[in-house]
């Protein structure tokens, strides 16, 4: 069987960034599993992946746009922290939830702190950056319907309901 559309795919993987630090990994834990042609992860490693088989290995070099986009200075900006009401202690790297301009949620992430001025940056931590993936596909099955219609893998590995 091979990697298609409304497949349920199990995956190994080591994710480095082109400092060759690690910044993800499923060594030591369970295969990530998701399911193909459903945006569950990113465009370019989906692409990548397609047409694959069990046991084959690949190292896949991802670029920003295929993978969290490119940086965005207008998604940086500075709030009151009048803002932050009810949160007593504010901290660099904190991250909320706040309403993006297109009114749909996003997660923002306090850059500096500086008096009442908090600088939010509401771009992905890995936008901007060119991702490479060691992959190992360790099992490929058809999704079940109601998988397909929730777009994403049930069960171990995948979404509880």
């Amino acid at each position: 069987m091979l990697i298609a559309a409304n497949k349920a795919v199990s995956i190994d993987y080591t994710l480095t960034n082109d400092a060759g630090e690690v910044i993800d990994s499923s060594a030591g834990g369970a295969p990530l599993v998701y399911l193909q042609g459903a945006g569950n992860i990113i465009p370019g490693l989906e692409k990548a992946l397609e047409g694959k088989a069990v046991g084959e290995e690949l190292k896949v070099s991802v670029e920003p746009e295929e993978a969290y986009g490119e940086y965005s200075a207008e998604l940086v900006s500075t709030l009151s922290r009048s803002m932050f009401e009810g949160v007593d202690e504010l901290e660099v790297g904190m991250q909320f939830h706040a309403s993006a301009p297109d009114g749909q949620m996003q997660i923002v992430t306090i850059r500096d702190l500086d008096g009442d001025d908090v600088t939010v940056d509401g771009n992905h931590p890995l936008a901007g950056q060119r991702l490479t993936f060691q992959v190992k596909i360790v099992d490929i099955r058809d999704a079940s319907q109601e998988e397909i219609a929730h777009g994403h893998v049930h069960g171990e590995g995948g979404h509880h309901h």
